[in-house]
Order: C-alpha cells, then structure tokens, then sequence
C-alpha cells in the first residue's frame, strides 16, 4: 500500500478520459481492536485509450481519493490522499470473437486498479470513501456535455458492530455490442456474507467543477449526470426491445438499434435481514456499433404477408431459395409440428407438405460452429385459389360494361379486389360498371386475393369500337347557295331538327338556306354492326354576300395558334391561286387550295421576321376573276 499526502482541488477538468469505475471492499475487522475497523480497498478506473487525453490518462498514474465521516464532514487525516496504480494495471482484452464479424471495430480499454486498505477509528456513522474525477469521454450519446461531465464515485464503510464485505460484480463488460443484435450479459455479482442482492438500473454520478475548472472534491450525495431525452437512467439505451436488467440475476438483454457511447450504470444493492445496508455502483460505457456479420442467414420474403416466404396457392410443394452468405452447412425446418423428419440440409431444398396451414420454417446456418446464424419465416399453404373475371354489354365508347368476378377458392373465396382498366382507372368492386370513353384496345387486369393471403392476378384485352360519331365542321355559307351534309361513323343517320333539310333520315341531306341566320343540328348516328350508337352537332350559318379575309399577321412558332398564313373565305368554293412573296420578291409559297397556307418557312428553313405579300386569284359568283392584294408580318 502506498498513501500520499495531495492538495485539494489539484485535478483540472477537460480530460475526456473516464469510461466508468466501481469500488469494492473486504473487512478486516478481526485484525484490529474493538475501537477500529480496517478494511481492504479495490478501486478499479476505466479509461479509453484512443480518444481519451494521454496527459489525463498518465495522470491517473496516481488515483486521488477523500475520505469523509458517514454526517459528510471531511476526515482530516485522509481528507485527500493518492494511492499510485497497481502493477496489474493494464489494458482489458476486448474479449470479442472475431470470427464472425467482418468489420471488428478499433477498441481500447485501460483499467487502472488501485489497492489499498484504511485503518480507521470506529465511527457510528461510518465512512465514506470517495473518488472525484473529470471527464467522461466526449462521444457519449445519452447524456448532455459528456466531455464536460465529471465522475463520482463512493463505498460505504459501515462502524464495526455492522462489517459487510461488498458484492463484487463477476464480469468485465463487454467493450463492443453489434447493432440490432440480440445481447445478452451477465451483470451479476457474487457476496462473500451471503447477503441477497437486487440489481437495477441507477443514475450515474457527476463530478463538481468550480470556477477554476477544477475538480472539487465532495461527500455523497451527487448530482447525476444530464441525460439527454429520451434517454434516462432507467433507460440508457435505445433498443427493440430495449436494453433491461433482470432485478434478481442481474441479466441484462435487448437489441440495441442505434449506434453510440452510453453510460450504463448498474446498482447493486445488498439486503441483509430485509434491510438494504450498501448499494455497489458500476459506471460504464456500452459501444455500439453497425458490425458486419460474415454469416447471415437468410430466407427471402416473396409475400407481402408479414414475415412470410410465400403464400402458396396452387399446390402443396414449395421450392425454398437459400441466400445465405457465409455458410458451410445448412439445417431447414419445415414447421410440421406432427413430424419429426420434416428437416434438410440442402442448401435449396424442396418439401410437400402435408396439409393446409401456416408453418413456421427455421433455416439454420453453421449450426455448432463458433459463427452459426439462423432466420425464421412463415409459410402458409393454401391451394388452390385461381383467379377470373368475364364481363358483358356492347363494346361501345362511353357505354356501361359489366365486369364480374369469377375467382374460385378451394377452401376460401375472394375477399378483395383490385381492378385496373388499362385507361388509368381502377376499381375495388367486386362487380364493377366501368365505361371506356374512346375506343381502343385496353388490357384489363384483376388482382382477386382471399382471407389467407392468397392472390392470383388476371389480364385480358377488351376490344371497344372506334365508335367516333360525326356530323362535320362548322360552316359558313351565303344565303341562296345550298350546302350537302357528309356525316360519318355509322349506318344509320337522324337529323334533328328536319329545318331546310332535303332528307334527315341519311347521311348527307341537302341543306337550302334562302334566309340569313344561325342553324344548329344534331345528329344521332347507330352503328348496326354491334350496336354503338351517339351523337354529334354541327352549325350552320348563313350570311348575307360572299367574303374573303388574309391576317395581317401570323406567329409560325409551333404552339397551334396562329401558326398559318392562309385565306380564310365564306361564299367561294375554291381560288385560281394563293401566292406569297418576299419583300425582294421571291416567291416563298403557292397553292391552288383554300385550305392550304404559308407555315412560315423557305426552302427548308424558317423565314426571316418581317412584312410580306401575297397575291390571291378568285372567281365571283359570275366567273370573273378577281385579283386581291395584302401584306403579313411575320413573328416569332
């Protein structure tokens, strides 16, 4: 044992060293007389030795420690005192097999170990043995300002009527857990006095700074460290289920589900006669970190039914897809619980099953190696459902067709549907009305599905008529001049209203107009070859003498207006020509047609911005040639 005498308050803050620590304590009573007590000291520092400080870390070279009366009144002859560190002081072994782990993380872990013993006069209060520290490593996850958090740490010396040698926890912790693994660890200790003991988890203790930024050394009780939410010292961990201790062995289980530094502290408490006489508290860090597996088990999921392989639905075999990495040999359980020789070691193996039902299948990995692995899925057998649907009425645009399920169950019929009608709509009836708005061919498709999570899906081509009514275009006409309808799409034509109308019982009546106005018609056209029938409109106005007009301007720009430079006429059936020249006079477009015009390009390429001219030739209601003249401006 080697004390040193220390000042106070000696220790300066800004470390960033300390993963966690605990105390434990032997009597020694029977050596000494009845007005002392003697006690043998383990101290045990744990620090990191790759991010922590290497100044801080030499430092504790020599642990600083304070005694204090059990009323917290400092004892003068061991107010503070050093105890230099064992020589089985050393780094901890990660005691972490690599074997089946890709990626083993970067990990290094000193324990500093501090023996000592007290002889001390026998107080009825009893001492406290007190360790202040700073500071806690920087990337702990769970608590606020981790790299400006302090230590605390104590054990209680009970007077010499009441001797008690503490709980001394059997195991190191482990320095790395894998994410979203399973974890299980044994954080149980052992009690020379055979004292019951109760585990839970507890606060981890701060230590005090002052303005200096030094340590200042203080009794119990301490200020816990600042947790941050949702994090708590009941709750350490995030986990799925979350990170547990068992209150009567001290297990401690969970998935962890996120990567970090935790501070987990674990409060060992001694019963004696009902009665708690002394709590022994590990502080530590759990690392959690993303490990790579070097073997997974791996059964894909083909259903969208929660954990399930497949949802068989046509027959009782089921082909098993293997995509496992890392193994060497392989054990299937087929999940028949009547049977025992329901099992393979293929690597895809093939099996028949029995009977209906959901079976739980285990693939097994490497099993009774030191890297096994294994994964469970659901397999629900349920044949036979197979899907179908027909449907009726006339093929026609925007005519009412009737589709109708058909799928049959063996066992369990259809209970939900989803049609999808090639046209972008979709439906979840079970008989469905749907109309196709033009005609065309459109790929219908069903998807039927039962109560056990069977599906089968269903295309068909349903062919609708290109059904396309048509009375003609609007047109303008001068009064006295006849006109003849030419409506097309069917075989059967009735005009409405029958109005100046030579037969409005076929195709293309006649239309006389001896009065100037507005004349609107309907036709309702039928198609007897499959019984399509519809309607289309037409207008017919009348004026009073024949016109012609040429724009003075047109933006050939390809958005669909005004793109075209061309007569636009009523009264005249044709023109001798339609000529458009430059303002050089190049000729830059002809045509004999009226509804032909300029698009605004010249041997191939868009013309010039500007004015130019045209020339139109028409004959009047008498013959005669009649020459007009006019100018366009071009823009873009």
């Amino acid at each position: 044992m080697c004390l040193l005498a220390v000042m106070a308050s000696s220790q300066m803050a800004q470390a960033s060293h300390v993963i966690g620590a605990d105390f434990f304590q032997v009597s020694r009573n029977n050596e000494v007389g009845n007005g002392q007590i003697k006690y043998d000291f383990t101290f045990m520092l744990y620090m990191d030795c790759i991010s922590g400080q290497i100044q801080a870390i030499n430092r504790e070279d020599t642990g600083i420690f304070s005694l204090y009366t059990g009323d917290g009144r400092p004892y003068s002859q061991y107010e503070h005192f050093g105890v230099v560190k064992s020589p089985s002081s050393g780094k901890v072994p990660a005691n972490f097999s690599n074997d089946c782990i890709n990626n083993p993380p970067q990990v290094c872990l000193l324990r500093n170990i501090y023996k000592f013993t007290l002889v001390l006069p026998d107080n009825p209060l009893g001492y406290y043995l007190v360790q202040n520290n700073c500071c806690r490593n920087e990337t702990v996850k769970n608590i606020t300002n981790p790299g400006e958090t302090g230590s605390s740490y104590s054990t209680y010396i009970p007077p010499r009527n009441q001797p008690n040698n503490s709980a001394v926890f059997k195991n190191t912790p482990p320095q790395i857990i894998c994410l979203d693994n399973p974890f299980v660890y044994d954080h149980s200790a052992t009690d020379s006095d055979g004292d019951s003991l109760s585990y839970e988890f507890g606060a981890a203790y701060d230590g005090h700074m002052n303005n200096n930024n030094q340590i200042v050394f203080q009794p119990p009780p301490f200020d816990p460290v600042r947790y941050r939410n949702p994090y708590s010292a009941q709750m350490p961990m995030s986990g799925n289920p979350p990170l547990s201790i068992d209150p009567v062995t001290g297990m401690i289980s969970g998935t962890p589900n996120s990567v970090g530094r935790y501070v987990v502290s674990v409060h060992c408490h001694e019963w004696r006669n009902g009665v708690m006489i002394n709590t022994v508290i590990r502080d530590y860090q759990f690392v959690v970190t993303d490990c790579s597996k070097a073997v997974i088990a791996d059964i894909p999921q083909y259903s969208d039914e929660f954990n399930t392989y497949i949802v068989e639905c046509k027959d009782f075999t089921v082909k098993f897809d293997n995509n496992s990495t890392g193994g060497f040999n392989y054990l299937w359980d087929f999940g028949v619980p009547s049977l025992d020789n329901d099992t393979s070691n293929e690597f895809s193996p093939t099996y028949t099953y029995p009977d209906t039902g959901t079976f739980v299948v285990k693939l097994v990995v490497n099993k009774g190696s030191t890297c096994p692995d294994s994964i469970e899925r659901l397999v629900k057998i349920y044949p036979r459902f197979t899907g179908y649907y027909n449907f009726n009425g006339n093929l026609c645009p925007n005519t009412p067709i009737y589709f109708k399920d058909s799928s049959i169950g063996t066992m369990y019929g259809p209970v939900s549907w989803n049609w999808k009608f090639g046209d972008g709509t979709t439906d979840t009836a079970k008989k469905p009305i749907h109309r196709f708005l033009i005609g065309g061919d459109y790929w219908v498709t069903l998807v039927s599905k039962n109560s056990k999570g069977c599906s089968d899906t269903v295309r068909q081509k349903v062919e609708v008529l290109k059904f396309v009514p048509f009375a003609g275009n609007d047109t303008i006409i001068v009064k006295g001049v006849s006109m003849q309808f030419n409506a097309q799409g069917g075989d059967v034509y009735t005009w409405m209203p029958t109005t100046n109308l030579s037969n409005p019982d076929i195709r293309n009546p006649v239309g006389t107009y001896p009065e100037v106005g507005i004349f609107p018609y309907n036709v309702h056209i039928v198609s007897t070859e499959n019984g399509c029938e519809g309607d289309d409109s037409i207008n017919v106005r009348v004026v009073e003498q024949a016109s012609i007009l040429v724009p003075t301007g047109f933006t050939p720009n390809g958005d669909g207006l005004n793109d075209i430079l061309r007569p636009v006429q009523v009264g005249y059936s044709k023109i001798n020509y339609f000529k458009v020249y430059n303002r050089w006079g190049e000729q830059v477009f002809y045509t004999t047609k009226f509804k032909e015009g300029w698009d605004g390009t010249w041997k191939g390429t868009p013309a010039d911005i500007g004015v130019y001219f045209w020339v139109l030739s028409i004959n009047d209601s008498n013959g005669q040639e009649k020459l007009l003249r006019g100018d366009a401006t071009l823009l873009r």
